[in-house]
């Protein structure tokens, strides 16, 4: 635990690439009394300087800052320190981005418009080394399983999909024929268990197989 004159004080690193919610949960946490924030990063490579630099008890992690991919930051994170306490903190409440969250090493997932008693009892808890799923985030993996997989070319080929290509077009920019896409995409209609492609979009941007800005 950091120094910082109390035993009991939890040290919180908080990230995410938006300065007004940095600045909303620094000042939830420090106005609890066992609780300090420590530092602010906008970056997975800032998070990391910091993280080093700070050693905080828990780290509040946004998944999405900006281009950059918050599930990887964790994963840095708890390859540096194996036994680092992460909140997975965001927008998305798929329940592949909790699955790839709590995979890579998260050990609470919220959503940023929880109440604020949610977001410090999850530090409270994770600080004290259990996990920290909320009812409704829990039921999100419960209503979708088993887990849904999809292969790394049929993710590239729902992703043409929602940009509206067409096989054809498909085919020419994965250098694949037109008979292999017919195959994946026959393969992601089975796996989503949709009849048509637009409704396999609608379900995997649902879900947080595919996210919006890809």
């Amino acid at each position: 635990m950091t120094e910082l004159g109390s035993p009991n004080i939890i040290s919180v690193l908080c990230v995410d690439d938006h300065p007004m919610l940095l600045e909303g949960l620094r000042a939830v946490i420090d106005s609890e009394p066992d609780m300090r924030t420590l530092g602010l990063a906008s970056s997975v490579s800032q998070a990391l300087d910091l993280f080093v630099e700070i050693r905080p008890d828990v780290v509040l992690m946004d998944l999405r800052l900006g281009t950059e991919d918050g599930v990887d930051a964790i994963r840095q994170i708890r390859q540096l320190s194996p036994k680092a306490r992460i909140i997975a903190l965001t927008t998305y409440s798929g329940d592949e981005v909790i699955h790839q969250a709590l995979e890579a090493g998260a050990a609470g997932y919220l959503l940023k418009d929880m109440l604020r008693t949610q977001i410090t009892e999850a530090i409270r808890t994770v600080y004290r080394g259990h996990r920290s799923i909320p009812p409704a985030v829990a039921a999100q993996v419960a209503d979708h399983l088993p887990r849904v997989t999809l292969t790394d070319r049929e993710l590239e080929v729902l992703k043409l999909v929602s940009r509206g290509l067409r096989n054809k077009e498909i085919a020419y920019a994965l250098a694949l024929s037109e008979g292999t896409v017919k195959v994946h995409i026959a393969n992601v209609l089975s796996k989503l268990n949709v009849q048509d492609r637009t409704h396999a979009v609608v379900v995997a941007l649902d879900r947080g197989i595919l996210r919006i800005e890809e």
